[in-house]
Protein backbone atom coordinates (compact mmCIF):
# COMPACT_ATOMS: atom_id res chain seq x y z
CA UNK A 1 0.00 0.00 0.00
CA UNK A 2 2.84 2.61 -0.27
CA UNK A 3 2.62 2.76 -3.78
CA UNK A 4 -0.61 4.16 -3.35
CA UNK A 5 0.05 6.38 -0.38
CA UNK A 6 2.70 7.85 -2.57
CA UNK A 7 0.67 8.31 -5.33
CA UNK A 8 -1.93 9.81 -3.67
CA UNK A 9 0.23 12.31 -1.06
CA UNK A 10 2.11 13.62 -3.82
CA UNK A 11 -0.83 13.95 -6.40
CA UNK A 12 -3.10 15.81 -3.83
CA UNK A 13 -0.56 17.66 -2.70
CA UNK A 14 0.67 19.19 -5.57
CA UNK A 15 -3.37 20.24 -6.04
CA UNK A 16 -3.64 21.31 -2.30
CA UNK A 17 -0.93 23.91 -2.60
CA UNK A 18 -2.39 25.33 -6.66
CA UNK A 19 -0.25 23.51 -8.66
CA UNK A 20 -1.72 22.82 -11.87
CA UNK A 21 -3.06 19.25 -12.31
CA UNK A 22 -0.73 18.15 -15.56
CA UNK A 23 2.39 19.74 -13.40
CA UNK A 24 0.67 17.53 -10.35
CA UNK A 25 1.02 14.59 -12.09
CA UNK A 26 4.40 14.84 -13.58
CA UNK A 27 5.47 15.13 -9.97
CA UNK A 28 3.42 12.03 -9.30
CA UNK A 29 5.46 10.12 -11.86
CA UNK A 30 8.85 11.72 -10.54
CA UNK A 31 8.20 10.72 -6.87
CA UNK A 32 7.04 7.26 -8.04
CA UNK A 33 10.18 6.75 -10.35
CA UNK A 34 12.55 7.96 -7.68
CA UNK A 35 10.37 5.10 -4.88
CA UNK A 36 11.54 2.85 -7.33
CA UNK A 37 14.97 3.78 -7.86
CA UNK A 38 15.26 4.02 -11.93
CA UNK A 39 14.81 8.00 -12.44
CA UNK A 40 15.52 8.52 -15.81
CA UNK A 41 14.62 11.66 -17.39
CA UNK A 42 14.75 10.54 -20.97
CA UNK A 43 12.57 8.16 -19.91
CA UNK A 44 10.46 10.77 -18.53
CA UNK A 45 10.38 12.54 -21.64
CA UNK A 46 9.63 9.85 -24.06
CA UNK A 47 6.51 8.84 -21.98
CA UNK A 48 5.68 12.48 -21.65
CA UNK A 49 5.50 13.06 -26.03
CA UNK A 50 3.53 9.34 -26.14
CA UNK A 51 0.89 11.02 -24.04
CA UNK A 52 -0.03 12.94 -27.24
CA UNK A 53 1.01 11.02 -29.82
CA UNK A 54 -1.88 9.09 -30.75
CA UNK A 55 -4.12 9.24 -33.87
CA UNK A 56 -7.09 8.79 -32.05
CA UNK A 57 -6.64 12.07 -30.09
CA UNK A 58 -6.50 13.97 -33.09
CA UNK A 59 -10.47 13.89 -32.37
CA UNK A 60 -10.02 16.29 -29.32
CA UNK A 61 -8.65 19.79 -30.99
CA UNK A 62 -11.10 19.21 -33.72
CA UNK A 63 -14.27 18.35 -31.63
CA UNK A 64 -12.90 21.88 -29.47
CA UNK A 65 -12.28 23.62 -32.61
CA UNK A 66 -15.73 22.76 -33.95
CA UNK A 67 -17.15 23.85 -30.77
CA UNK A 68 -15.75 27.49 -31.03
CA UNK A 69 -16.77 27.68 -34.25
CA UNK A 70 -20.26 26.41 -33.09
CA UNK A 71 -20.48 29.72 -30.92
CA UNK A 72 -18.62 32.03 -32.83
CA UNK A 73 -20.60 31.18 -35.68
CA UNK A 74 -24.17 31.48 -35.30
CA UNK A 75 -25.32 27.91 -34.94
CA UNK A 76 -25.15 27.54 -31.33
CA UNK A 77 -27.73 30.77 -31.28
CA UNK A 78 -29.66 29.25 -33.93
CA UNK A 79 -30.21 26.32 -32.40
CA UNK A 80 -31.50 27.95 -28.61
CA UNK A 81 -34.06 30.27 -31.44
CA UNK A 82 -35.79 26.93 -32.62
CA UNK A 83 -35.95 25.21 -29.46
CA UNK A 84 -37.59 28.83 -28.42
CA UNK A 85 -39.96 29.18 -31.03
CA UNK A 86 -41.40 25.51 -30.10
CA UNK A 87 -41.77 25.44 -26.98
CA UNK A 88 -41.38 28.85 -25.10
CA UNK A 89 -45.28 29.20 -24.66
CA UNK A 90 -45.35 26.60 -22.24
CA UNK A 91 -45.08 27.63 -18.33
CA UNK A 92 -41.83 27.99 -17.44
CA UNK A 93 -40.84 27.45 -21.19
CA UNK A 94 -37.01 28.85 -21.35
CA UNK A 95 -36.43 26.12 -18.95
CA UNK A 96 -37.57 23.60 -21.48
CA UNK A 97 -35.66 25.69 -24.04
CA UNK A 98 -32.62 25.39 -21.91
CA UNK A 99 -33.11 21.48 -21.97
CA UNK A 100 -33.80 20.85 -25.43
CA UNK A 101 -30.97 23.41 -26.76
CA UNK A 102 -28.65 21.26 -24.42
CA UNK A 103 -29.40 18.44 -26.28
CA UNK A 104 -29.35 19.58 -29.53
CA UNK A 105 -25.53 21.15 -28.81
CA UNK A 106 -24.58 17.95 -27.09
CA UNK A 107 -25.19 16.23 -30.23
CA UNK A 108 -22.76 18.53 -31.95
CA UNK A 109 -20.05 19.83 -29.69
CA UNK A 110 -19.05 16.78 -27.00
CA UNK A 111 -18.16 19.82 -24.82
CA UNK A 112 -19.68 20.49 -21.49
CA UNK A 113 -17.81 23.63 -21.14
CA UNK A 114 -18.89 25.01 -24.49
CA UNK A 115 -22.28 24.34 -24.55
CA UNK A 116 -22.73 25.67 -21.14
CA UNK A 117 -21.09 28.68 -22.10
CA UNK A 118 -23.43 29.23 -24.30
CA UNK A 119 -26.29 28.41 -23.06
CA UNK A 120 -25.43 30.46 -20.28
CA UNK A 121 -24.47 33.30 -22.64
CA UNK A 122 -27.59 33.18 -24.68
CA UNK A 123 -30.45 32.08 -22.02
CA UNK A 124 -29.66 33.55 -18.56
CA UNK A 125 -30.62 36.74 -19.33
CA UNK A 126 -33.93 35.99 -20.81
CA UNK A 127 -34.38 33.99 -17.93
CA UNK A 128 -33.64 36.87 -15.70
CA UNK A 129 -36.34 39.34 -17.76
CA UNK A 130 -39.01 36.68 -17.52
CA UNK A 131 -37.99 36.71 -13.22
CA UNK A 132 -37.12 32.93 -13.06
CA UNK A 133 -34.99 32.38 -10.04
CA UNK A 134 -31.40 32.86 -10.72
CA UNK A 135 -30.88 29.74 -9.03
CA UNK A 136 -33.34 27.26 -10.30
CA UNK A 137 -31.83 28.74 -13.72
CA UNK A 138 -28.00 28.82 -13.26
CA UNK A 139 -28.62 25.15 -11.59
CA UNK A 140 -30.92 23.86 -15.04
CA UNK A 141 -28.09 25.30 -17.55
CA UNK A 142 -25.40 23.61 -15.42
CA UNK A 143 -26.78 20.79 -15.41
CA UNK A 144 -27.93 20.57 -19.18
CA UNK A 145 -24.09 21.09 -19.92
CA UNK A 146 -23.18 18.34 -18.73
CA UNK A 147 -24.86 16.00 -21.04
CA UNK A 148 -22.04 17.00 -23.41
CA UNK A 149 -20.01 14.73 -22.62
CA UNK A 150 -22.74 11.62 -22.68
CA UNK A 151 -24.31 12.10 -25.91
CA UNK A 152 -21.94 11.52 -29.10
CA UNK A 153 -19.79 13.50 -30.03
CA UNK A 154 -18.33 13.09 -26.84
CA UNK A 155 -14.50 14.04 -26.06
CA UNK A 156 -14.57 12.21 -22.85
CA UNK A 157 -15.55 9.00 -24.68
CA UNK A 158 -12.58 9.67 -26.97
CA UNK A 159 -9.95 9.90 -24.21
CA UNK A 160 -11.30 7.35 -22.28
CA UNK A 161 -11.16 5.23 -25.34
CA UNK A 162 -7.61 5.82 -26.02
CA UNK A 163 -6.60 5.78 -22.62
CA UNK A 164 -8.11 2.11 -22.13
CA UNK A 165 -8.06 0.90 -25.41
CA UNK A 166 -11.97 1.02 -25.18
CA UNK A 167 -14.34 0.80 -29.13
CA UNK A 168 -14.78 5.24 -29.66
CA UNK A 169 -17.72 3.99 -31.89
CA UNK A 170 -19.55 1.95 -28.93
CA UNK A 171 -18.96 4.47 -26.38
CA UNK A 172 -20.53 7.08 -28.33
CA UNK A 173 -23.54 4.72 -29.09
CA UNK A 174 -23.40 3.94 -25.92
CA UNK A 175 -24.42 7.02 -24.74
CA UNK A 176 -27.27 8.15 -27.36
CA UNK A 177 -30.53 6.61 -25.06
CA UNK A 178 -28.54 7.25 -21.55
CA UNK A 179 -28.18 11.28 -22.97
CA UNK A 180 -31.63 11.11 -24.14
CA UNK A 181 -33.06 9.93 -20.51
CA UNK A 182 -30.97 12.63 -18.58
CA UNK A 183 -33.00 15.14 -20.75
CA UNK A 184 -36.30 13.82 -19.92
CA UNK A 185 -35.49 13.79 -16.08
CA UNK A 186 -33.96 17.32 -16.21
CA UNK A 187 -37.70 18.10 -17.54
CA UNK A 188 -39.45 16.52 -14.93
CA UNK A 189 -37.88 18.23 -12.69
CA UNK A 190 -38.22 21.78 -14.42
CA UNK A 191 -41.64 21.12 -14.70
CA UNK A 192 -42.05 20.73 -10.97
CA UNK A 193 -40.31 23.63 -10.47
CA UNK A 194 -41.72 25.38 -13.28
CA UNK A 195 -45.18 25.00 -11.64
CA UNK A 196 -44.31 25.55 -7.90
CA UNK A 197 -42.83 29.25 -8.79
CA UNK A 198 -45.81 29.58 -11.55
CA UNK A 199 -43.00 31.04 -14.00
CA UNK A 200 -44.08 32.80 -16.80
CA UNK A 201 -44.49 31.54 -20.50
CA UNK A 202 -43.25 33.23 -23.36
CA UNK A 203 -45.32 34.78 -25.97
CA UNK A 204 -46.43 32.14 -28.42
CA UNK A 205 -44.49 31.94 -31.55
CA UNK A 206 -46.68 31.99 -35.21
CA UNK A 207 -46.26 29.10 -37.20
CA UNK A 208 -44.46 30.81 -40.07
CA UNK A 209 -41.99 32.59 -37.06
CA UNK A 210 -41.55 28.44 -36.46
CA UNK A 211 -40.82 27.67 -39.78
CA UNK A 212 -38.07 31.03 -40.21
CA UNK A 213 -36.66 29.12 -37.08
CA UNK A 214 -36.44 25.98 -38.53
CA UNK A 215 -34.78 26.89 -42.09
CA UNK A 216 -32.45 29.24 -39.82
CA UNK A 217 -31.58 26.51 -37.97
CA UNK A 218 -31.48 23.86 -40.85
CA UNK A 219 -27.93 23.86 -41.61
CA UNK A 220 -26.84 23.42 -37.79
CA UNK A 221 -29.06 20.83 -37.21
CA UNK A 222 -27.75 18.87 -40.28
CA UNK A 223 -24.70 18.27 -38.53
CA UNK A 224 -25.18 16.07 -35.87
CA UNK A 225 -26.88 13.86 -38.57
CA UNK A 226 -24.07 14.00 -40.83
CA UNK A 227 -21.56 12.70 -37.86
CA UNK A 228 -23.75 10.22 -36.50
CA UNK A 229 -25.32 8.98 -39.60
CA UNK A 230 -21.24 8.88 -40.68
CA UNK A 231 -20.49 7.21 -37.76
CA UNK A 232 -23.18 4.27 -37.51
CA UNK A 233 -22.63 3.97 -41.50
CA UNK A 234 -19.10 3.25 -40.86
CA UNK A 235 -18.05 6.38 -43.57
CA UNK A 236 -16.11 7.91 -41.02
CA UNK A 237 -14.18 7.12 -37.68
CA UNK A 238 -14.34 9.06 -34.80
CA UNK A 239 -11.37 11.11 -35.09
CA UNK A 240 -12.43 11.49 -38.64
CA UNK A 241 -16.09 12.47 -37.52
CA UNK A 242 -14.27 15.62 -35.67
CA UNK A 243 -12.31 16.75 -38.48
CA UNK A 244 -15.74 16.65 -40.56
CA UNK A 245 -17.22 18.50 -37.61
CA UNK A 246 -15.06 21.33 -37.58
CA UNK A 247 -14.94 21.61 -41.14
CA UNK A 248 -18.67 22.05 -41.84
CA UNK A 249 -18.99 24.07 -38.75
CA UNK A 250 -16.37 26.30 -40.46
CA UNK A 251 -18.10 26.49 -44.01
CA UNK A 252 -21.62 27.15 -42.41
CA UNK A 253 -20.04 29.53 -40.21
CA UNK A 254 -18.43 31.92 -42.69
CA UNK A 255 -20.03 30.77 -46.03
CA UNK A 256 -23.97 29.84 -45.54
CA UNK A 257 -24.38 32.00 -41.68
CA UNK A 258 -21.62 34.84 -42.42
CA UNK A 259 -21.26 35.72 -38.76
CA UNK A 260 -17.73 34.59 -39.30
CA UNK A 261 -15.32 36.82 -40.29
CA UNK A 262 -11.17 36.61 -40.14
CA UNK A 263 -10.78 38.15 -37.52
CA UNK A 264 -13.02 36.29 -35.57
CA UNK A 265 -11.72 33.42 -36.90
CA UNK A 266 -8.48 34.24 -35.52
CA UNK A 267 -9.79 34.58 -32.22
CA UNK A 268 -11.49 31.23 -32.40
CA UNK A 269 -8.28 29.18 -33.66
CA UNK A 270 -6.46 31.01 -30.59
CA UNK A 271 -9.12 29.85 -28.27
CA UNK A 272 -8.96 25.91 -29.53
CA UNK A 273 -5.29 26.56 -29.35
CA UNK A 274 -5.12 27.19 -25.87
CA UNK A 275 -7.81 24.61 -24.69
CA UNK A 276 -6.35 21.91 -27.03
CA UNK A 277 -2.88 22.43 -25.48
CA UNK A 278 -4.35 22.26 -21.66
CA UNK A 279 -6.17 18.73 -22.77
CA UNK A 280 -2.91 17.48 -24.43
CA UNK A 281 -0.62 18.52 -21.62
CA UNK A 282 -2.54 16.15 -19.16
CA UNK A 283 -2.73 13.63 -21.60
CA UNK A 284 1.54 13.80 -21.65
CA UNK A 285 1.54 14.22 -17.89
CA UNK A 286 -0.93 11.80 -17.40
CA UNK A 287 0.45 9.08 -19.46
CA UNK A 288 3.98 9.41 -17.51
CA UNK A 289 1.90 8.60 -14.14
CA UNK A 290 -0.15 5.76 -15.59
CA UNK A 291 3.37 4.21 -16.61
CA UNK A 292 4.85 4.28 -13.17
CA UNK A 293 1.44 2.81 -11.65
CA UNK A 294 1.52 0.18 -14.13
CA UNK A 295 5.46 -0.25 -13.08
CA UNK A 296 4.57 -0.02 -9.26
CA UNK A 297 1.87 -2.59 -9.39
CA UNK A 298 -0.82 -0.07 -8.39
CA UNK A 299 -3.83 -1.97 -10.39
CA UNK A 300 -3.07 -5.09 -8.12
CA UNK A 301 -3.33 -2.87 -4.57
CA UNK A 302 -6.64 -1.54 -5.74
CA UNK A 303 -7.76 -5.06 -6.72
CA UNK A 304 -6.89 -6.18 -3.19
CA UNK A 305 -9.44 -3.08 -1.96
CA UNK A 306 -12.01 -4.16 -4.52
CA UNK A 307 -11.77 -8.32 -3.60
CA UNK A 308 -14.49 -8.53 -1.62
CA UNK A 309 -16.65 -7.43 -4.24
CA UNK A 310 -15.16 -8.65 -7.04
CA UNK A 311 -17.90 -11.96 -7.58
CA UNK A 312 -20.97 -9.84 -7.27
CA UNK A 313 -20.86 -6.90 -10.68
CA UNK A 314 -23.55 -5.44 -9.01
CA UNK A 315 -21.82 -4.57 -5.51
CA UNK A 316 -18.23 -4.08 -7.61
CA UNK A 317 -20.16 -1.56 -9.25
CA UNK A 318 -21.92 -0.08 -7.38
CA UNK A 319 -18.78 0.68 -4.88
CA UNK A 320 -16.78 2.08 -7.83
CA UNK A 321 -19.35 4.53 -8.58
CA UNK A 322 -19.00 5.74 -4.79
CA UNK A 323 -15.32 5.86 -5.14
CA UNK A 324 -15.67 7.69 -8.52
CA UNK A 325 -18.28 10.26 -7.59
CA UNK A 326 -15.90 11.04 -4.42
CA UNK A 327 -12.77 11.48 -6.95
CA UNK A 328 -15.44 14.01 -9.30
CA UNK A 329 -15.96 15.94 -6.32
CA UNK A 330 -12.42 16.93 -6.08
CA UNK A 331 -10.62 16.67 -9.59
CA UNK A 332 -11.75 17.93 -13.15
CA UNK A 333 -13.48 15.29 -15.55
CA UNK A 334 -10.07 14.59 -17.81
CA UNK A 335 -7.74 13.99 -15.33
CA UNK A 336 -9.95 12.05 -13.82
CA UNK A 337 -10.60 9.64 -16.64
CA UNK A 338 -6.72 9.72 -17.68
CA UNK A 339 -5.29 9.00 -14.10
CA UNK A 340 -8.10 6.27 -13.11
CA UNK A 341 -9.63 4.83 -15.98
CA UNK A 342 -6.37 2.85 -16.90
CA UNK A 343 -6.76 1.11 -13.18
CA UNK A 344 -10.25 0.77 -12.81
CA UNK A 345 -11.17 -0.44 -16.26
CA UNK A 346 -9.15 -3.89 -15.72
CA UNK A 347 -10.91 -4.62 -12.42
CA UNK A 348 -13.81 -3.85 -13.73
CA UNK A 349 -13.19 -6.90 -17.00
CA UNK A 350 -12.04 -8.46 -13.97
CA UNK A 351 -15.29 -8.56 -12.32
CA UNK A 352 -17.06 -9.78 -15.45
CA UNK A 353 -18.40 -5.96 -16.11
CA UNK A 354 -19.09 -4.99 -20.22
CA UNK A 355 -16.17 -2.53 -20.99
CA UNK A 356 -18.49 -0.55 -23.09
CA UNK A 357 -21.07 0.00 -20.14
CA UNK A 358 -18.04 0.44 -17.67
CA UNK A 359 -16.83 2.88 -19.92
CA UNK A 360 -20.37 4.59 -20.13
CA UNK A 361 -20.60 4.69 -16.32
CA UNK A 362 -17.24 6.13 -15.57
CA UNK A 363 -17.75 8.85 -18.02
CA UNK A 364 -21.37 9.32 -16.27
CA UNK A 365 -20.13 9.60 -13.12
CA UNK A 366 -17.27 11.44 -13.72
CA UNK A 367 -19.90 14.37 -15.15
CA UNK A 368 -21.59 14.31 -12.32
CA UNK A 369 -18.47 15.73 -10.72
CA UNK A 370 -18.66 18.97 -13.26
CA UNK A 371 -21.83 19.89 -11.39
CA UNK A 372 -20.90 18.81 -7.74
CA UNK A 373 -19.22 20.80 -4.97
CA UNK A 374 -15.74 21.79 -4.30
CA UNK A 375 -14.59 22.08 -7.45
CA UNK A 376 -17.90 21.84 -10.01
CA UNK A 377 -16.51 23.42 -13.43
CA UNK A 378 -19.39 24.06 -15.35
CA UNK A 379 -20.99 25.28 -12.41
CA UNK A 380 -17.98 27.74 -11.81
CA UNK A 381 -18.40 28.60 -15.66
CA UNK A 382 -22.75 29.69 -15.40
CA UNK A 383 -21.54 32.10 -12.42
CA UNK A 384 -18.96 33.73 -13.99
CA UNK A 385 -21.18 33.98 -17.17
CA UNK A 386 -24.24 35.26 -14.75
CA UNK A 387 -22.07 36.70 -11.97
CA UNK A 388 -23.97 34.78 -10.00
CA UNK A 389 -22.56 33.65 -6.05
CA UNK A 390 -21.26 29.98 -6.45
CA UNK A 391 -23.42 29.01 -3.38
CA UNK A 392 -26.34 30.21 -5.23
CA UNK A 393 -25.73 28.23 -8.38
CA UNK A 394 -24.84 25.24 -5.98
CA UNK A 395 -28.28 25.49 -4.26
CA UNK A 396 -30.20 25.66 -8.03
CA UNK A 397 -28.26 22.51 -8.77
CA UNK A 398 -29.19 20.50 -5.83
CA UNK A 399 -32.53 18.88 -7.39
CA UNK A 400 -31.76 18.65 -11.12
CA UNK A 401 -28.77 16.75 -9.38
CA UNK A 402 -30.98 14.42 -7.21
CA UNK A 403 -32.80 13.46 -10.46
CA UNK A 404 -28.91 12.69 -11.93
CA UNK A 405 -28.60 10.26 -8.68
CA UNK A 406 -31.36 8.60 -9.29
CA UNK A 407 -30.50 7.98 -13.01
CA UNK A 408 -27.52 6.87 -11.71
CA UNK A 409 -28.79 4.43 -9.25
CA UNK A 410 -31.14 3.13 -12.46
CA UNK A 411 -28.25 2.58 -14.42
CA UNK A 412 -26.20 0.55 -12.03
CA UNK A 413 -29.24 -1.83 -11.15
CA UNK A 414 -30.02 -2.13 -14.67
CA UNK A 415 -27.37 -2.20 -17.16
CA UNK A 416 -29.80 -3.07 -20.00
CA UNK A 417 -30.55 0.37 -20.31
CA UNK A 418 -27.53 1.52 -21.80
CA UNK A 419 -26.31 -1.71 -23.21
CA UNK A 420 -30.02 -2.93 -25.20
CA UNK A 421 -30.09 0.15 -26.62
CA UNK A 422 -26.54 -0.16 -28.12
CA UNK A 423 -27.24 -4.00 -29.45
CA UNK A 424 -30.23 -2.29 -31.42
CA UNK A 425 -28.23 0.54 -32.79
CA UNK A 426 -25.80 -2.48 -33.75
Amino acid sequence: MLVTAIFLCVLLAGMLIGMPIAHALLLTGVALMYHLDFFDPQLLAQNLQAGFDNFPLLAVPFFILAGELMNAGGLSRRIIDLARSLVGHIRGGLGFVAIGAAILLASMSGSAIADTAALATLLLPMMRSQHYPDSYSAGLLSSGGIIAPIIPPSMPFVIYGVTTNTSISKLFLSGIFPGLMMGLFLLCAWYAIARRHRLAPLPPASWPERLHALLGSLWALMMPVIILGGLKGGVFTPTEAAVVAAVYALLVSTCVYRELNLRGLYRVLVSASKTTAVVMFLCGAATVTAYMITLADLPNELAQVFAPAMDSPLLFMALMMVFLLFVGTAMDLTPTILIFAPVCAPLAAKAGIDPVYFGFMFIYVGSLGLITPPVGTVQNVVAGVGRLRMATVIQGTTPFLAMYFLLLVLFVAFPQLVLAPLKWLH
